[in-house]
């Protein structure tokens, strides 16, 4: 699948650094330096705009080093950019940590997945199907 991208940052192009991995890195683009104290969350730019085809979405997930190793992660995951949205992505980052956390231009902040979907149709009725399961919530299921 092709894309269209602008790139306005002073980064390459995002890219997947694996023949497995199903997400390209995103990289910050910074002026300057920014810190998230513990619990802060702050957008951080990326500078890169794209041009998904309708039917597509891309998902913007955390990178499971940077959470594990410095407590960084991102607020809406995976937070969705629609087919039909142009503007510049930004990736809102939150400091889980108990020490401040430095993002420098470059670093890796998220990872970017392209994803199909479908669109849904309600059919409004009075009665839904039965299963085993039923209207049981969560841990309804059990323990095993």
């Amino acid at each position: 699948m092709k894309i269209k991208i602008v790139n306005q940052s002073k980064n390459e192009l995002p890219r997947y650094e694996t023949s497995g991995s199903a997400g390209m890195d995103l990289r910050a683009d910074l002026e300057e330096p920014v810190t998230l104290a513990p619990l802060e969350r702050k957008l951080i730019p990326t500078g890169l705009s794209i041009e998904l085809p309708v039917g597509f979405e891309a998902q913007v997930r955390p990178r499971s080093g940077l959470s594990l190793k410095r407590g960084l992660t991102c607020v809406n995951s995976p937070g969705p950019i629609d087919s039909d949205y142009r503007g510049l992505i930004g990736v809102i980052l939150i400091n889980l940590s108990s020490e401040p956390q430095t993002i420098r231009q470059g670093d890796r902040i998220a990872q970017m997945v392209i994803a199909r979907y479908e669109r849904a149709e309600w059919l409004e009725t009075d009665r839904l199907g039965e299963t085993d399961r039923g209207a049981g919530g969560f841990g309804s299921t059990g323990e095993k």
